[in-house]
């Protein structure tokens, strides 16, 4: 077996106690942004803001017991344990309502991506969240606090690309309707029919597993707002959220795809995402949307939903597909094809619904 050093590769400047901290996905980019030395410098402690990333120490054990590394490995969690985390607000209908806590005591470990933050709601029989108790906020160079902001590689931009390829929206009735799936079985079928696809998840909580299942399926490059300096985007302001947008819309457009994929987390009904899809400056990028529904009475109210933000509607599919009677129901509703994500991965398929998109717009 190898030894931890190995499963655990930190810089070797890193400061001892960092080096033995577990750290996660959301504070990938800015932890080299520590300053090395033999101890770790804390931030004199302020009030908790979204995107603080702190040091902190696992009191107990409750629903997440494992953590996501930089690197997407689970790395299991135990009493004692201190890990590196970012402060952030969380809305997940099958899990967590979160806040930022107002103040630098005890709090909850409300996302396996590395989210701090203090539950205020919870799913019917999901379990209590994992408490942890903060150390301190990490410091820079100049000794001020670091942000989840401070390392971010992509800037948001006030303005779309001039000039983009076609972009795709993948969106759903709510959270696990099938949006990643559909969004990865659409890059697989495009990236198969000799298209190179780009794609980015724009909203959601900081989790590295929907960007790696993009990638998988042949997405290049694949971003997420983590890399605009967003540990989630819940509570984001408008302008801060088309911002982010158009930021990771103009960092994947310099890449050259021949398409972008882009997906919004939760569903049509979530405050962030229909802001978002109802900005006039954001529905003129985009080329057709690919509804992920649950149900056929969902797919139906959707659609509509949609179109009365004038966007154009490619295809219905998800998690409604996966029952060929409800895919069944859902058609006789509708007058766009109803495709399961099986089918999407047929780039002919693929080719012609984005075709069908662009020629709705």
């Amino acid at each position: 077996m190898a030894p931890a050093a190995e499963l655990y590769p930190v810089a070797a400047d890193w400061p001892r106690r960092l080096g033995s901290a577990k750290t996660s996905y959301i504070t990938r980019h800015v932890i080299d942004l520590v300053p090395p030395g033999d101890e770790l410098q804390l931030a004199p402690s302020t009030i908790p803001a979204a995107g603080d990333v702190i040091l902190a120490r696992v009191e107990s054990i409750g629903a997440h017991d494992w953590i996501e590394r930089p690197d997407g490995r689970k790395a299991r969690l135990f009493a004692g344990d201190e890990i590196v985390v970012a402060y952030g607000a969380r809305y997940a209908t099958d899990a967590y309502e979160a806040v930022v806590p107002d103040d630098f005591g005890p709090c909850d470990l409300v996302a396996a991506g590395g989210m701090a933050g203090r539950v205020v709601g919870a799913y019917a029989g999901f379990a209590a969240p994992t408490r942890i108790v903060p150390i301190g906020q990490l410091a820079g160079r100049d000794g001020l606090g670091l942000t989840v902001r401070a390392g971010a590689p992509i800037a948001p931009s006030p303005l779309p690309p001039p000039v983009h390829p076609p972009v795709i929206a993948v969106v759903g009735t709510s959270m696990n309707a099938g949006k990643t799936t559909s969004a990865a079985s659409l890059v697989r079928g495009i990236t198969r029919s000799g298209r190179r696809v780009g794609a980015a998840k724009v909203t959601g909580t900081g989790a590295g597993n929907d960007r790696w299942h993009l990638i998988d399926a042949g997405g290049s490059p694949v971003l997420d707002f983590t890399d605009a300096g967003y540990p989630s985007t819940h509570l984001v302001s408008p302008e801060d959220l088309v911002a982010t947008y158009f930021g990771l819309l103009s960092a994947v457009t310099a890449a050259e795809p021949d398409m972008v994929v882009i997906e919004i987390a939760d569903g049509v009904a979530h405050v962030e995402t229909a802001r978002l899809l109802a900005e006039p400056s954001v529905r003129a990028t985009l080329d057709g949307v690919l509804f992920a529904a649950g149900d056929a009475l969902g797919a139906l109210s959707g659609v509509n939903l949609l179109r009365s933000w004038h966007l154009p509607v490619a295809a219905v599919t998800g998690l409604v597909t996966a029952s060929p009677l409800a895919a069944r129901e859902a058609a006789a509703l509708l007058d766009v094809p109803v495709v399961t994500t099986g089918e999407l991965m047929d780039p002919t398929v693929a080719a012609a619904l984005v075709s069908l998109g662009s020629e709705a717009a």
